[in-house]
């Protein structure tokens, strides 16, 4: 951690959490033992993100194409988030951490709706680290709802359709209050964002690596961001420029 540099912290780090299926199967368990070592992983991972100066973290906890899964795998992974959110919420509280959900929470079980909320009532005053949990969420599903309700304003008669423009757009995302993700760290060595942060990751710097997310330690989280200080962001200028 001492080689790191201070200055160059990524403020917004997001997650593609991969690999909990494939750490247990290895192991000769069920999947979803793979799911619950998994969510141990996120704690220490939030936790030494917010001894790094990391500012928000989001985890891609459960996508809008999950859904897909048998359903004795999504049953449990419900489970598992309310128990989650249930579980850690007191050591969150200690640690500084708030907790905000980005994608179609309405849609979830009505259990998991009432403790995601508590965690986010409870967490409203914390100002340390944000965790930002992606359940129930989607890219491309998050730019179709912000363009329905840019649609919806012009039905109103608030706004001309020409006025439509990316600021809008932005405005009318999920958290249009978190900055765009600096660093996105993708487990298990896929080659694909997978629907994740479509509009938000124009210019996030992407790194993937063959550990499984089961597996993924502090010392992973600080070569992923050594990774990234090594790099030169350019947001579509030439070097000089940047």
């Amino acid at each position: 951690m001492e080689e790191l540099d201070p200055q160059r912290i990524p403020q917004h780090i997001a997650v593609i959490m991969d690999g909990n299926g494939r750490w247990a199967r290895r192991r000769g368990l069920p999947r979803l033992e793979g799911h619950r070592q998994g969510y141990k992983t996120l704690k220490s991972v939030v936790i030494a993100a917010a001894e790094l100066n990391v500012k928000v973290l989001t985890a891609y906890t459960f996508s809008s194409e999950n859904w897909r899964r048998p359903k004795a795998e999504v049953s449990g992974l419900m489970r598992l988030i309310r128990y989650a959110a249930r579980a850690e919420l007191d050591e969150m509280k200690r640690q500084g951490v708030r907790i905000i959900v980005s994608g179609r929470m309405h849609e979830l079980p009505k259990s998991v709706q009432k403790q995601l909320d508590e965690d986010i009532k409870a967490t409203a005053g914390n100002s340390r680290i944000i965790l930002n949990i992606a359940v129930n969420y989607g890219g491309r599903v998050e730019i179709v709802d912000a363009a329905r309700r840019a649609a919806e304003m012009v039905q109103r008669g608030e706004i001309e359709p020409a006025q439509i423009d990316e600021d809008l757009l932005s405005s009318l995302m999920y958290h249009p209050e978190l900055p765009d993700p600096d660093l996105l760290i993708r487990t298990a060595g896929e080659m694909r964002i997978s629907n994740f942060l479509l509009w938000q990751s124009a210019y996030t710097e992407f790194y993937v690596t063959q550990t499984l997310w089961p597996d993924f330690s502090r010392e992973d989280l600080v070569a992923a961001i050594k990774d990234y200080q090594r790099r030169t962001r350019k947001f579509g200028a030439v070097v000089e420029q940047a």
